[in-house]
């Protein structure tokens, strides 16, 4: 070989900031009611090692924020003696702790470089779109993000067999590991014969996504105060009560949803009342939104911690959880709206949009609508491999 030729460097692997390939790896999994001093002593530190370790400030590491499944890893010298040189602990996907336990113990917090990847899909809903969201191949959390962006144009408990959804997305990735993070770059839901469109775009400096006319999808309240689930009883002036086995009227809408579901204000106003009826709704929340329209959510298992009467709370906040308080048969929401005093169909109630986009805007947002919803309407339905489909339901365990 030529004096002047030179051996290609191979590329250092990091891990946790460290050229991981240089040391020999330990792992381990904080396991129920196991504690860090029992990872360490598994790993062969001892008590006194152990007291200096968690020495740290709490703002770096808290050993109480510990929890069971989060994994730790013993970094040694390959050599003879397999000298340890860090310790870390990953409290999440993307954050860990580094001791360095050459250094007094010295700890360092960092973050697992991400990206974000674009992904398309589509589907046709059979019996819910979360299910056809799963038997598309992709995470069926989309689906709530669909019904959140949707949440105020779409009647998520009304979608019928047939209805189509095409969602162009990002997830984030964390060392080529998938995470449960997402991003809507933009959407579209066909129900019967009418297709609405979900563009983001960015006005006055805040991203709202609109339709493709231009009209902002928010309105002032939410199409429903969950995230869907099944409507079990309408909105009635004669229904059969389950419990007092007699008719009366049920002015509102019954949401079955599991025991703990978050419930949300379907619009921004002020808590008037915050309370428990034995003798009907159980704990229950109302709020005014303006001089017109009262909502009431009852049956709650709990209300939201901190919440008072007299407070401001925003559109789409918790406010409680689904529970069966009261007169009940089962857990659900028993949600109503007065409109000037008088009770009216929560499925019925008007919602007026949020700011369109405005005429100087509407050349450049046209550009981006057009675009978007052509590359929507260019994604097509694909046959998923059953491995797929088995891989989506393991992940919902």
């Amino acid at each position: 070989m030529a004096a002047t030729d030179t051996i290609p460097q191979q590329p250092r692997v990091l891990k946790y900031g460290l050229p991981i390939e240089q040391y020999d790896v330990k792992y381990d999994t904080l396991r129920q009611r196991q504690t860090l001093a029992d990872v360490l002593f598994s790993f062969g530190f001892t008590a006194q090692q152990i007291h200096a370790l968690v020495q740290c400030p709490d703002t770096v590491f808290d050993a109480r924020r510990m929890r069971p499944g989060q994994a730790c890893a013993l970094l040694c010298d390959k050599d003879s003696v397999g000298t340890p040189r860090y310790f870390v602990y990953e409290e999440n996907v993307k954050e860990y702790v580094v001791f360095d336990l050459c250094n007094n113990y010295l700890a360092t917090r960092g973050c697992v470089p991400t990206e974000w990847r674009e992904a398309e899909v589509a589907g046709a809903i059979e019996s819910s779109l979360w299910v056809a969201m799963q038997e598309s191949g992709a995470s069926p959390q989309l689906a709530v993000l669909l019904s959140h962006i949707f949440g105020w144009s779409v009647d998520f408990f009304g979608i019928q067999k047939g209805d189509e959804f095409r969602l162009i997305y990002s997830q984030e990735y964390a060392e080529e590991k998938p995470l449960n993070n997402f991003r809507i770059e933009a959407a579209s839901f066909r129900a019967s014969d009418s297709t609405v469109y979900a563009i983001p775009y960015v006005q006055d400096g805040e991203e709202l996504f609109y339709n493709a006319d231009g009209n902002s999808l928010e309105g002032a309240f939410l199409k429903a105060p969950l995230d869907y689930y099944r409507i079990s009883s309408r909105f009635s002036n004669s229904r059969f009560h389950p419990v007092l086995k007699r008719y009366r009227a049920h002015h509102g809408v019954d949401y079955a949803a599991p025991a703990g579901t978050p419930v949300y204000a379907i619009g921004s106003g002020k808590v008037i009342a915050k309370a428990y009826q034995a003798g009907g709704g159980g704990n229950y929340v109302k709020i005014r939104h303006n001089g017109t329209y009262v909502t009431t959510y009852m049956h709650l298992s709990r209300f939201a911690k901190g919440l008072k009467v007299g407070d401001a709370v925003k559109q789409k906040q918790v406010i409680g959880y689904v529970g069966s308080t009261g007169i009940s048969t089962g857990p659900h929401l028993d949600f109503r709206v007065h409109e000037n005093g008088k009770p009216i169909n929560p499925l019925t109630i008007k919602s007026q949009p949020k700011k369109p986009i405005s005429e100087a805007n509407k050349p450049a947002f046209n550009i981006v609508c057009d675009s978007l919803v052509g590359r929507l309407k260019g994604i097509g339905f694909r046959p998923v491999p059953v491995d797929t489909l088995v891989a989506a339901v393991r992940n919902m365990h």
